[in-house]
């Protein structure tokens, strides 16, 4: 079994409940025996994978497959082409590793997203831009140290994509079993 889960902002990436007030997977009534296939971090929203399919972690995750995921990343200030140039580039050093190269545009429009809740912080004087990012790793808020290491912090984080496997249409909390073209959209 795979399934596709639109994870909300504020809620953990595993079953198990570490604090009373953490909402976890355990909260959407997802079927008995499927564990996450990578991790969103809990400030993070959208598609998260789960199976009961060990194997497919290996060919879903491990950079050696080039396995792209999609990310749209609301980000502090006007991004400019030089901090699209230095995410893309694959010189990047976070934490002692280099990322790999990714692809990287500029979004001309604010994507159409369920508000946020809570709302991200606003402030006037302080312009905020969107951003694509699609990457072929996925290491601990990897995004977030991208951003912030060429000057713009990330405000608001998701995953839009897995391969050709799309998030759209799917709401908030919500999640399907994906069908044999799913599977093929993600390369499997």
């Amino acid at each position: 079994m795979l399934i596709a889960f639109h994870k909300p902002f504020d809620v953990l990436s595993q079953f198990t409940r570490e604090l009373p007030e953490h909402r976890t997977l355990a909260d959407f009534s997802l079927p008995k025996g499927v564990y996450p296939i990578g991790r969103l971090d809990r400030d993070s929203e959208g598609l998260l994978l789960l199976s009961d399919e060990k194997p497919l972690v290996d060919r879903l995750l491990h950079p050696r497959h080039e396995h792209p995921r999609s990310y749209w990343v609301q980000v502090e200030g006007e991004v400019d082409d030089e901090a699209l140039r230095k995410l893309g580039a694959g010189t990047l050093v976070i934490q002692d590793h280099r990322v790999a190269k990714a692809r990287v545009r500029r979004l001309t429009e604010e994507p159409a997203l369920q508000p946020r809740l809570p709302p991200i912080r606003h402030r006037a004087s302080i312009p905020t831009s969107w951003i694509e990012l699609v990457l072929i790793e996925g290491k601990n808020r990897q995004v977030r140290r991208m951003t912030a290491a060429v000057g713009f912090p990330t405000l608001r984080l998701i995953r839009v994509a897995i391969g050709d496997f799309l998030l759209d249409g799917l709401p908030q909390g919500q999640w399907r079993e994906l069908t044999a073209t799913d599977r093929r959209l993600l390369g499997l």
